[in-house]
């Protein structure tokens, strides 16, 4: 079986037109070919389809796009939908209902969502070609995840997650796991991140890849099990004036061949102003050398000082006001209280702010 996986979409104000009128072509360039040489294609809707305007408390924008947007996805090929991320609840009960209701009518199974916390866990099963594939689908801690009282995304969680992916093992040929966190705009994992998702292989993991950071990171083979750190956007076009760094302009689409193993491949796609292509020539080698060269840090060590440049880049100011008390923020302890909750904000915390215990006796 051949899977294609596609990261973070998100019709915007310059390309919802096109995702209302359905021009896959422009949207999508020469994806709308390539998605015909895998039997599914599984993409991240990073937003709620509704015409609510009842927004969630939350810092960070509250996203949404029209219901129109589904037909468009099954159009362009797409068969499967992950939705545990950290904009799906944005429009809180009212949009997440939209939401299923239009991929439901446009015959779009999802994932990755549930009535609460513990129905939010259970894993997604694809049969084809007599082999069973398990997908496990979490975000980290920020705004959507489920409640035990209350629908949204499914949680990580650093046991019932690996909890799961035994479960989901023991009863199918291959586990894949979508995992949305990690630090925007980091093209390195967190060295929590990096566990993490080894400890997800020792589990029974086949594969693991993360999305949410909005740019390629790195990848690796992990006791046989490909784990790609940032697969950056798929479809994310913010206009010319909402510039993002640069980083975000480019991404890849993973494709996985399941036979008796998983084998993967990488398409680089770069965004064109009004959707995104697959990139070619100088562009495609352009963008895959920096991939590959993020990849050789990572297998000899130097994806630390990566890690460390991007945390002192990303700034100290934000977390050291909030934690002395000197944020002007009127809403400093809610963010106090974000910074807390959401893991890959404690990631930069806790490698920026180190205690005595790491400069003892050196």
């Amino acid at each position: 079986m051949k899977i294609l996986f596609g990261a973070d979409l998100v019709p915007t104000t310059n390309t919802s037109p096109d995702y209302v009128k359905g021009d896959t072509k422009k949207l999508f360039g020469k994806v709308c070919d390539l998605v015909k040489d895998y039997d599914r294609f599984i993409v991240n809707l990073e937003c709620a389809l509704t015409e609510s305007e009842n927004r969630i408390k939350k810092f960070g924008p509250n996203l949404k796009a029209p219901i129109e947007t589904a037909n468009t996805l099954k159009a362009l090929g797409v068969t499967d939908v992950a939705l545990a991320n950290n904009h799906i609840f944005d429009f809180g009960i009212e949009g997440l209902r939209d939401t299923e209701k239009a991929l439901s009518d446009a015959g779009l199974p999802y994932f990755g969502i549930g009535k609460n916390d513990t129905d939010s866990r259970k894993p997604y099963f694809i049969e084809d070609d007599g082999k069973k594939i398990a997908i496990i689908n979490v975000c980290e801690h920020e705004y959507t995840y489920a409640l035990p009282n209350r629908a949204g995304a499914n949680p990580f969680d650093p046991f019932l997650t690996m909890q799961d992916i035994r479960a989901a093992k023991a009863i199918s040929d291959f586990v894949i796991v979508i995992y949305h966190g990690g630090k925007e705009y980091s093209g390195y994992p967190s060295p929590r991140l990096l566990n993490l998702c080894r400890e997800m292989v020792y589990c029974g993991a086949d594969a693991v890849l993360t999305q949410h950071s909005h740019c390629i990171g790195c990848y690796e083979v992990f006791e046989g099990a490909p784990i790609v750190y940032g697969q950056g956007n798929f479809n994310f076009s913010y206009a010319p004036e909402k510039r993002q760094p640069d980083n975000w302009y480019t991404s890849l689409l993973v494709g996985l061949n399941i036979t008796d193993k998983v084998e993967i491949e990488f398409y680089p796609l770069y965004e064109t102003g009004h959707g995104c292509d697959i990139a070619e020539g100088e562009r495609a080698e352009e963008i895959m050398a920096d991939f590959n060269g993020r990849n050789e840090e990572l297998s000899d060590g130097r994806w630390l000082d990566g890690w460390d440049r991007f945390c002192h880049w990303s700034g100290l100011a934000p977390y050291r006001d909030i934690a002395l008390g000197k944020s002007t923020d009127p809403n400093k302890e809610e963010l106090f209280a974000h910074f807390l909750d959401c893991e890959a904000h404690t990631d930069v915390w806790r490698h920026l702010f180190k205690t005595w215990n790491h400069t003892n006796e050196l």
